[in-house]
């Protein structure tokens, strides 16, 4: 198995360097392998543990999230139920925040209606400075 610097490992997953030293920092990833000089070497189950994460980002979970999941990972036996409960509560907080900007988008253009039907004053200015 060949391993790679860092700055190749960050070269294959866009990710900066900054962030895959703050991955191992926070115990998000293991200890990386180093070479005689201290130097990160990653192999390509690192890398592997470096897309999984960031598929999981993509997928709006948290780091500290992420982190249980590669437990789970880890954990070989079918770990279904315990993703499937973090997977719900994630869909959940993801509705919750799709109904938000729904009544976001609302305001905001009713805000636009008012102001385009306006030559006086600003209704959005109005509106937010308003103690409603």
């Amino acid at each position: 198995m060949s391993e790679i610097s860092i700055s190749e490992a960050a070269r294959r997953t866009s990710l900066s360097v900054d962030t895959l030293r703050y991955y191992e920092k926070i115990k998000l990833m293991p200890r990386i392998a180093r070479d005689p000089g201290g130097r990160r070497r990653y192999d390509e189950r690192d890398l592997s543990q470096l897309r999984f994460i960031q598929r999981a980002q993509r997928c709006n979970f948290s780091l500290t999230e992420i982190g249980e999941l590669l437990k789970l990972r880890r954990a070989g036996e079918a770990p279904r139920p315990q993703v499937q409960q973090l997977t719900e509560q994630k869909l959940k907080e993801i509705k919750i925040r799709l109904e938000d900007l729904g009544r976001l988008q609302h305001e905001l253009e009713l805000l636009l209606n008012l102001c385009r039907g306006t030559k006086k004053g600003c209704p959005i200015i109005e509106r937010l400075n308003s103690t409603e």
